[in-house]
């Protein structure tokens, strides 16, 4: 066996001491590398835990104070239970004409001061199933006119309908959520309408790289399409789902939020955004309200619910307490942890734990 020492152990003219070599007469080979490794004593450990839980709590809390700071209302509109205004949509389908429509009055007991995001959550919708994420064509939805007409297998059996093929095909866009849901304030039996902006809800990246219309005369959507038909639950095609040009196709703001699939099957999508207009007035005034539903979105099914939820944010986003929570609870531990390990540490530390040996 060969053995290969280093430059530095042959400059010295002799291997370094350690595994023998056969043949070697004895000799051997050792390969030294830097190391280092902590050595744990209580002067390095407790102020660790006391550095930790002093800086998580606090951050905890913050945290914590600035989620419960952000308001939040949330209305469940499946309609499951019989007093329910939308109970006479419940078992609506998607063809429905004219759509069930149901009206449910709210009473605000706080203001909403700053923008409010206004999203529709759904339940027990598993869109984080492997098939049905994959049923899509992404070169179809960013403008490719080859795959407009020819959509990828992948969309089976929501590719072709009648001999022609799908725009948008897949799965996801064919369960696109098409509540609409209405807005108003009720001042002295007067409904006045809460303006809803529907753009500016999609990712930039999603409206701007993503998603395209076919390449071709921008102003004649109908003409781009042409060749193809709409998902079978659609009431219409995407080339009307707006009237407006920069919000029409597959460049559609709501179409473009719900094909961001969700991760888990209890979720919300931001739907409009309300913007704060006075400074010296709030948003929302605190009062009563009214939601109109056009209810075209059928979950009873599969036990699903549906909601709407008005929110604000903050610095950290919407609404959600875990994190604050888990830093307050990490926290916490740690400085149980330091005051534990101190207290035995100061009552066996100093202890002399060594046996005397017997000559």
């Amino acid at each position: 066996m060969a053995v290969n020492y280093s430059a530095k152990e042959e400059a010295d003219g002799h291997p370094s001491g350690g595994v023998g070599v056969p043949g070697g007469g004895g000799g051997g080979a050792q390969q030294r590398l830097p190391a280092w490794q902590p050595i744990l004593t209580a002067g390095t450990v407790l102020p660790a835990f006391f550095i930790i839980g002093l800086i998580f709590i606090p951050i905890g809390i913050g945290i914590f104070v600035t989620s419960n700071n952000i308001r939040e209302y949330e209305i469940d509109y499946t309609g499951t239970e019989p007093s329910s205004p939308c109970n006479k949509c419940l078992n609506v389908s998607w063809d429905s004409t004219p759509p069930c429509t149901c009206t449910i009055n709210f009473t605000l007991e706080h203001s909403f001061e700053s923008n409010v995001f206004m999203y529709y959550g759904l339940s027990n919708f598993y869109q984080n199933h492997r098939r049905y994420v994959k049923s899509r064509d992404d070169s179809q939805l960013n403008g490719d006119n080859g795959s407009l007409l020819n959509p990828s297998k992948e969309c089976e059996p929501y590719r072709t309908n009648e001999d022609k093929p799908i725009a948008p095909c897949g799965a996801i866009a064919n369960s696109m959520f098409n509540d609409t849901l209405e807005l108003y304030r009720i001042d002295n039996d007067t409904r006045t309408p809460i303006t809803l902006i529907k753009k500016g809800i999609a990712w930039w990246t999603d409206k701007n790289v993503k998603f395209r219309n076919p390449t071709g005369d921008g102003n004649n959507l109908t003409a781009l399409f042409q060749g193809t038909t709409k998902p079978v639950n659609w009431p219409k095609p995407v080339y009307m789902l707006d009237s407006e040009p920069d919000n029409n196709g597959f460049i559609n703001e709501d179409f473009i939020v719900w094909m961001r699939t969700a991760a888990l099957p209890t979720f919300r999508k931001l739907y409009r955004l309300i913007e704060r207009k006075n400074n010296l007035q709030p948003t929302l005034q605190a009062g009563r309200y009214s939601l109109d539903i056009a209810y075209n979105y059928p979950v009873h099914s599969f036990d699903g619910r549906k909601r709407m939820i008005l929110s604000t944010i903050s610095w950290m986003g919407g609404k959600n307490p875990f994190l604050g929570i888990a830093y307050i609870t990490v926290g916490s531990i740690c400085f149980f942890l330091g005051v534990v390990l101190l207290i035995i540490h100061h009552k066996y530390g100093n202890r002399n734990t060594s046996a005397d040996i017997p000559n």
